[in-house]
């Protein structure tokens, strides 16, 4: 028997399943555990999840403190490129993308060779606002995904900027118009102070 507290979520792992999705995975487990020994949680040499991520969330919240050796197979050979690999080559049938992770923290040129289909607004450029840039005036979809490809020193910049940012009390109180994402409400902050500025 494997604890189930060895085994660790991949947190950069940039796929999820949930709501009913995730519900019909449980009851897979409940009514079907042999689908777990077909199926196994494949983990690295530190226990790490590099496919299987939501199965264990699936046990987890299924109450599971121990499961059979044979659901979890080791890949403790696999190198850091071929972990990675894994991730996403093991994820590309179920499932949602979380872009967000995936514009973080891989690559696009290896997402595409390793089957991954990307969005047509996967890649933004500044020249696509123009001169006429505004803020959502609330009569566009409620939500939209926009990815940016950046330089590491731009990445770190506009990071510090974010964290920065949602330590003000301007942040604390803000309109969100729905949005949940602190990072794109920190962000829509910044343009609306840079906005403010250029008037």
């Amino acid at each position: 028997m494997i604890q189930v507290k060895d085994l660790k979520l991949n947190d950069a792992n940039p796929r999820y399943i949930r709501d009913e999705r995730f519900g019909k995975l449980k009851q897979s487990i409940e009514q079907f555990p042999k689908m777990m020994n077909l199926r196994p949680i494949v983990v690295d040499g530190n226990g790490v999840v590099l496919g299987g991520n939501m199965r264990l969330r699936a046990l987890m919240d299924l109450g599971y403190k121990s499961i059979p050796g044979e659901w979890v197979k080791k890949a403790s050979e696999l190198t850091e490129e071929e972990k990675r690999r894994f991730v996403i080559a093991d994820n590309t049938g179920f499932g949602e993308w979380d872009w967000e992770i995936l514009a973080n923290d891989w690559d696009e040129v290896e997402l595409k060779e390793w089957g991954l289909e990307l969005p047509n607004e996967w890649a933004v450029s500044a020249d696509d606002f123009g001169e006429d840039f505004s803020l959502p005036d609330g009569d566009r979809e409620p939500f939209q995904q926009m990815t940016f490809t950046l330089a590491d020193e731009q990445a770190e910049q506009i990071k510090t900027a974010l964290a920065d940012i949602k330590k003000s009390a301007d942040f604390e109180y803000m309109e969100t118009h729905g949005n949940e994402n602190s990072n794109g409400n920190a962000l829509y902050l910044i343009v609306q102070k840079w906005a403010e500025q250029k008037t």
